[in-house]
């Protein structure tokens, strides 16, 4: 039976790259873990295992050590841009590419000896920072994010008011603990080279100050509208963004039962909790500025 080759696409994953840069004493770190995927006329190397289009993902690899010490690397947006864009102008038969880069902050670790301040570090935990950079030759998307930023309201969330059938046992809750892992995408309105480009780390540092704000600031009656508010908030106050998507884990957390010990526990002063890592409720959405197309894919572990 003839078979037609559909998608394909190929290329160097997760090339770690450290670019150390030198100001005197003083040395900043960027720490990125970089992926490439290249598409275009690779039929043959498909058909015939002929490689005569195919750029060695060992290439790519050296490209992105390469790129790091001679163009620097300014941001991970920026790096990805300058990477997509010379694959596909080096080399004809490739006419897509996507590079996809997390970054991992560093902290300066602050001693006395102010002579050893500049270069000694410690890995900042709070969040990793993504970006994806797609390239066609004319066209660019990027889409920026965060993953594994872990947030928590102590109080001002409820859940009540819902289904109830013969199976439901949870009781409703008036005040309870409200606790995510954020993982958020962004896309961003510029796509040629014509329009100005964005500022991508200060964008970076607003997105998430106002996901941040408008997750303490929501007096949460269900996590899917706390979802829309953080979203909202992003789209209304950052032109630069048309579209954002979440994935949040309801991350629950239990009441002790201290009866047996003798103990009340939720009291004014204070309660113990089991934190649960699973099962969890997952919810996820898109906000879109009004008029715009989603293109975020549903499913974020595909970013």
């Amino acid at each position: 039976m003839p078979t037609i080759l559909g998608q394909n696409q190929y290329g160097k994953a997760e090339t770690r790259v450290v670019k150390i840069t030198r100001d005197g004493a003083t040395h900043h770190i960027k720490d990125l873990n970089v992926s490439v995927a290249l598409s275009g006329d690779m039929e043959e190397a498909h058909y015939s295992g002929s490689n005569a289009n195919v750029l060695p993902t060992d290439t790519t690899k050296n490209t992105v050590f390469a790129f790091a010490k001679e163009h620097g690397v300014e941001s991970a947006e920026q790096f990805g841009i300058h990477l997509a864009r010379h694959f596909v102008t080096s080399q004809d038969a490739i006419h897509r590419a996507r590079v996809r880069v997390e970054e991992y902050a560093w902290e300066r670790i602050a001693v006395s000896d102010a002579g050893r301040a500049g270069h000694s570090f410690v890995r900042a935990g709070r969040e990793t920072r993504t970006a994806q950079i797609t390239y066609d030759g004319e066209r660019w998307e990027v889409v920026s994010g965060l993953k594994d930023l872990t947030v928590l309201n102590s109080t001002d969330s409820e859940f009540r008011g819902f289904v109830k059938d013969r199976y439901t046992t949870l009781e409703e809750a008036h005040d309870r603990v409200l606790a995510t892992s954020v993982s958020g995408r962004w896309r961003f309105h510029w796509t040629d080279d014509d329009q100005p480009m964005p500022d991508w780390d200060d964008s970076y540092r607003q997105v998430a100050r106002h996901m941040l704000e408008a997750f303490a600031e929501t007096y949460s009656l269900s996590l899917q509208q706390t979802l829309h508010r953080m979203g909202a908030r992003v789209i209304d106050h950052r032109d630069e963004i048309d579209e954002i998507r979440f994935s949040l884990p309801n991350s629950h957390h239990f009441l002790v039962d201290l009866e047996p010990f003798g103990l009340e526990n939720d009291t004014a002063d204070g309660a113990v909790y089991f934190a649960a890592d699973r099962p969890y409720g997952l919810i996820e959405g898109t906000v879109l500025r009004d008029g715009c197309e989603a293109r975020i894919p549903v499913d974020l572990t595909s970013l």
